[in-house]
């Protein structure tokens, strides 16, 4: 049998190519979660992360997702809302996908993500507005299989960063 033994802060597996996935937050009501989601994004080599309102990021808890002296750093970018920025990644060619539960949903477990996407995550109570919902080009949801009914934003957005990373394992 192996032996195994804890590797503390292991370097980061090298991407071939940078990731094409952006993501974008609704305005969220805890600036914890979007700390969390800003964290894991740093671990998926997500480089940019829309944020709205009066977004803030805990730099205790997204650690050095957001570090200026790192290279590989996550951007935040703060914007009023959320539609305009959608807009203009939409004419840059990305393809936009939403994270929420709706009548229209596909299952993340199934679903494909092209390389250049932009993740749209939605308010802890709300979701996705119906203004942003319009713009989008497809919405997954993730199933759940008990209560409460719908994951906490950050875990769900972590769901989906590593489904979009398992799918582009290289970038």
């Amino acid at each position: 049998m192996p032996r195994f033994e804890q590797q503390r802060h292991k370097q980061p597996a090298p991407l071939k190519v940078p990731r094409g996935l952006i993501v974008a937050c609704a305005p969220l009501r805890s600036n914890i979660n979007l700390s969390r989601i800003v964290r894991t994004a740093g671990c998926c080599g997500v480089r940019q992360v829309i944020c709205c309102g009066t977004a803030k990021i805990i730099e205790k808890i997204s650690r050095d997702a957001v570090d200026e002296e790192n290279e590989s750093a996550v951007e935040i970018r703060v914007h009023r809302t959320l539609a305009p920025s959608l807009a203009a990644l939409r004419r840059q060619g990305y393809r936009l996908v939403g994270l929420e539960q709706t009548t229209a949903s596909e299952n993340l477990h199934t679903f494909e993500f092209e390389r250049r996407t932009v993740l749209v995550v939605g308010n802890e109570r709300l979701g996705l507005a119906e203004e942003i919902l319009a713009q989008l080009d497809h919405v997954v949801e993730i199933p759940v299989y008990g209560l409460p009914h719908a994951y906490n934003v950050a875990t769900a957005a972590a769901m989906a960063l590593y489904e979009f990373c398992r799918q582009f394992p290289n970038g």
